[in-house]
């Protein structure tokens, strides 16, 4: 199609995961559970860190951030994917689009640089103790906080920026549930090339370098620990630990998969179960790993939950 008779799309249609509407009733019912339970986990561990003080510390103000980025790209996607299970025509407006994917790809990508803030946290309260209220001062989380937004909105709008100015003329129809970058480049009739490199040198440094931080933070708690001669002491040290490594293993096996494969290795049903997994299922599991593993946290919750059945 020559670009003279190019139309701009007003709208996309998404195939969603299946046309059968009794499935697609149950898969409304379970990840309309699912999504409930992320707004009450991150929203409750939002409000826990705020009002608690014995939660005013870098690693919960940490914390809260993750909260927050998790409560904000679940709800870019998960609402509109709740309602197209109920809809015959799943479709999403051309700026509707362009925003859903620029709230994803922010907010995943800040999440790559708190996730990593939280293992040097943790590396500078376990292998260096008597440094900590310094290395980990104010105004190093602020700075943390304040280059994972910036980082994760500059590539945002570039990614979304190049990817809408392709002419779509192939088709109009996302083989996905929401706007992701790969189902919207194979849509393009232009060469994607530059799309493609820029995926993979932003996604593979951002998510390397912030792999590649956490790595190395975990290697110097491990070597620490290894060193306590009290095993209850090692046994604490790994345990305090072990939430964020669970995180870090969900949100970057996932990520990695999507994002940084050849191309020749892309499969739309696949990229969807996957999807599906770390923008509205994974979204649920931090508040859960936290909580469940965090004395502080339950005993914020237990009070917090005391106070309130006072007053009633």
């Amino acid at each position: 199609m020559s670009e003279r008779n190019y139309t701009p799309p007003t709208e996309f249609i998404f195939t969603g995961f299946t046309d059968y509407l009794p499935f697609r009733i149950t898969l409304f019912l379970l990840f309309l559970v699912i999504y409930g339970l992320t707004l009450v986990g991150n929203i409750g561990l939002l409000v826990l860190v705020n009002i608690d003080s014995n939660l005013q510390t870098p690693m919960y103000y940490f914390l809260s951030n993750l909260s927050f980025l998790d409560l904000s790209y679940s709800t870019a996607i998960a609402p509109k994917m709740l309602v197209n299970f109920l809809s015959s025509k799943k479709t999403i407006s051309l700026y509707g689009c362009a925003l859903q994917m620029y709230c994803f790809a922010c907010f995943s990508d800040a999440e790559c640089f708190i996730l990593a803030a939280m293992a040097l946290d943790r590396y500078a309260a376990i292998c260096n103790p008597l440094m900590y209220s310094t290395l980990m001062s104010r105004k190093v989380c602020v700075f943390f906080i304040v280059m994972a937004y910036f980082s994760g909105s500059v590539t945002a709008l570039i990614h979304v920026s190049l990817v809408f100015r392709l002419p779509f003329c192939r088709s109009h129809v996302i083989n996905h549930f929401f706007c992701d970058i790969p189902p919207l480049l194979s849509l393009s009739c232009a060469n994607t090339s530059l799309n493609e490199v820029l995926i993979f040198s932003f996604c593979g440094f951002i998510q390397t370098s912030t792999f590649v931080m956490i790595f190395i933070s975990y290697f110097c708690i491990l070597i620490t620990v290894l060193n306590i001669k009290s095993s209850g002491g090692r046994s604490k040290t790994f345990s305090t630990c072990a939430s964020h490594l669970i995180a870090v293993t969900l949100f970057y096996g996932a990520l990695l998969f999507m994002y940084l494969r050849p191309k020749t290795k892309y499969s739309p049903d696949t990229d969807k179960v996957v999807a599906v997994f770390y923008t509205v299922v994974f979204p649920m599991f931090n508040p859960i790993i936290y909580s469940l593993r965090n004395k502080d946290v339950k005993n914020a919750l237990k009070k917090m939950l005391d106070r309130i059945s006072l007053n009633i």
